[in-house]
């Protein structure tokens, strides 16, 4: 096993595919709710952060089961990923499954049930021969890295190194808000009122949060989308970690959290895109590479949910896809819009079926954590 990732697109070799194993619920409490407000039910405040109590006023956790068909269905399409990628010549690792009556994980001052490492590409980072286990804002996902650490562990012995970011303690004051207050900015209103977080013995004020999906990886380059006060603890963290590796470009609130569904490199010189305007968010280097903006999705390639199924993701997630080379490109089959425009654009995309992909947050990109790839640590903005 050798580490080896320096971006998204060059052929790939190896990587690790996430387990929807025992997945049967959502664990609500505020940091879930904060992570996912952009499309919960009754909770929704247009790109901006909720009030941090629930609708209810009850502060407290509460267990929100999944339907049985469904998580049984995410199973088989995520089983049905990992055999599409070892069928095109890839190898494919799997973390370890979360147990079934998995027993509650805690911190100081909270509880969560866990959650199995299903969204994978969130909480690692790679970049070369380096895995970056990287901040968490949801305290469910807190040891969810656990459940890759025997796979960390054979590529640490192998050669890798292998970092571990400071671990926030996620209490209510752990959160920056007041970027939600603010009404001129690129996250648009109306805002919701913000009630005040709740005190603990064990606050230490803001602390570093930042998803792996934050990042896109280009060779020498990381562009990083920074939204509030905690990213921005962690990227300054980052970039004195990376020193002189790496040049760290900026961009400021192109979404809330992750970028994946927001803008991937197909190739050098190529982007998918949710809308033409991202080009001017990003750097004066990036402007000039072709942005490719498949139609807006279609409803009814996505299915009817009740009105207690939680959605946590908006309709573009199906731009969440994953490149095996330059050329060859894993699509949802239900989004046949975007297959057409790949393939009107010269690439060859690969039908995979992910029906519940708005039910557990996440696409083919983020189940998956791309380990060895070809290409080295080019300099593409040059």
């Amino acid at each position: 096993m050798q580490l080896h990732s320096h971006d998204d697109f060059t052929p790939l070799r190896e990587i690790i595919v996430g387990s929807a194993e025992n997945y049967l619920s959502h664990d609500r409490d505020v940091t879930f709710e904060l992570f996912h407000h952009e499309n919960l039910t009754g909770f929704r405040s247009d790109w901006a952060y909720p009030r941090l109590a629930a609708a209810d006023g009850d502060r407290t956790t509460r267990n929100w089961n999944i339907k049985r068909r469904y998580t049984e269905e995410l199973h088989d399409d995520v089983e049905n990923l990992a055999a599409t990628l070892r069928a095109v010549g890839v190898t494919v690792h799997r973390p370890l499954p979360l147990p079934p009556n998995a027993a509650p994980i805690a911190g100081l001052g909270w509880q969560a049930a866990p959650t199995p490492a299903l969204n994978i590409r969130d909480n690692t980072l790679i970049l070369g021969d380096e895995i970056i286990e990287t901040p968490p804002a949801i305290r469910s996902r807190y040891l969810e890295t656990r459940l890759l650490a025997p796979l960390f562990r054979r590529y640490y012995e192998a050669g890798a190194r292998w970092t571990t970011m400071p671990r926030p303690l996620l209490t209510d004051l752990s959160f920056d808000l007041s970027y939600a207050r603010d009404t001129a900015t690129t996250l648009g209103g109306p805002t919701e009122p913000i009630a005040d977080p709740q005190p603990s013995l064990y606050d230490v004020g803001f602390e570093m949060m930042l998803d792996g999906a934050q990042v896109l990886r280009l060779g020498r380059d990381l562009v990083v989308n920074i939204a509030h006060h905690n990213h921005r603890m962690a990227l300054d963290w980052l970039r004195r970690h990376l020193a002189d590796r790496y040049r760290i470009h900026q961009v400021d609130r192109m979404a809330d959290n992750h970028i994946d569904s927001m803008l991937l490199a197909l190739r050098p010189g190529v982007f998918l895109a949710r809308h033409e305007g991202i080009r001017d968010m990003l750097p004066e280097q990036l402007r000039s590479w072709k942005f490719i903006v498949p139609p807006e999705p279609d409803p009814g390639a996505f299915p009817a949910y009740d009105d207690e199924d939680l959605v946590l993701t908006s309709p573009y997630i199906d731009l969440n896809v994953l490149s095996v080379n330059e050329d060859t490109v894993l699509v949802n089959a239900d989004c046949t819009g975007l297959l057409k425009t790949l393939e009107a654009e010269g690439f060859t995309p690969v039908p995979v079926r992910h029906r519940h992909r708005r039910l557990f947050g996440g696409g083919f990109h983020c189940f998956t954590l791309d380990t060895d790839r070809t290409g080295e640590c080019e300099d593409y903005l040059s």
